[in-house]
């Protein structure tokens, strides 16, 4: 994934993180790839003043239904970005298209057998990954 990342960002491309994962962990993996914070969109976990957990805050888009869209759409908004790829391996990735001009499902780490048969694109690796990029 850090290669594919590394190649995106050499071409000039904005890589975002959309996740329903929570941000603590998806932060994470963001900065390891190199993808600014302000790039990430992710669930907060909530804690209660003596530490106990007190659910996730749900103001946050991708904590319902439709949200990754609306983050689509509010990406494509504020940065003035005029196409949008989306890859993802679940249902809620392929929500995002559109607003998203393509869906990549992604098959590398599960398989969910309803985003393989519905999306036009579906690649098991990061390296068929990478080829099918090189190709928008």
């Amino acid at each position: 994934m850090q290669e594919l990342v590394s190649r995106l960002h050499q071409r000039g491309v904005k890589v975002f993180l959309v996740s329903g994962g929570f941000g603590c962990i998806v932060e994470h993996v963001a900065n390891q790839l190199h993808i600014p914070a302000q790039h990430v969109y992710a669930n907060r976990i909530k804690f209660y003043f003596n530490g106990e957990y007190a659910g996730f805050d749900e103001s946050q888009p991708t904590a319902e239904s439709g949200g990754k869209g609306r983050v689509v759409a509010q990406l494509k908004k504020t940065y003035g970005l005029e196409r949008v790829v989306m890859v993802g391996d679940g249902a809620t990735d392929m929500e995002a298209c559109p607003p998203a001009e393509a869906f990549i499902g992604f098959g590398g780490n599960v398989v969910r057998q309803q985003v393989k048969e519905q999306c036009s694109w579906y690649v098991r690796s990061f390296s068929e990954l990478m080829k099918e990029l090189e190709k928008i």
